[in-house]
């Protein structure tokens, strides 16, 4: 494996929560109301320090998208995707776009963000 080179980002970032590399700019942002199987997820332009894995259909709440899922480089924790094809002509805008699971970063200010947890009653 050959040495790894990340990029800097300067102003309010989003970063690993494992490792605090740097993924993306606030500003960079296109959504915030997206969902991920555990919470939040926001939708943003462009991320950085990332690696992607293979390229595969995915059923999702808006239809099949394929889809890579993205990597932190520091240290290989699966942060999010990367939608590479829409098939329904309203789902468009997402391709290139990428996915950010909220409660797998950091957010700008060093914050962790705790998914809801179901009720659960103990026995």
């Amino acid at each position: 494996m050959g040495r790894i080179f990340l990029i800097d980002l300067e102003g309010n970032f989003y970063s690993c929560k494992h490792c605090q590399t740097a993924f993306a700019l606030v500003d960079d942002i296109i959504s915030k109301s997206f969902q991920c199987k555990h919470g939040k997820a926001y939708l943003f332009d462009k991320v950085v320090n990332v690696s992607v894995g293979e390229k595969e259909d995915r059923i999702m709440t808006t239809g099949l998208h394929t889809v890579v899922d993205i990597f932190c480089v520091t240290c290989g924790s699966i942060v999010g995707w990367k939608y590479e094809a829409a098939y329904e002509k309203s789902q468009k805008y997402k391709e290139g776009k990428f996915i950010l699971e909220r409660y797998k970063v950091l957010g700008p200010d060093g914050s962790e963000y705790n998914p809801p947890q179901d009720d659960v009653e103990d026995a």
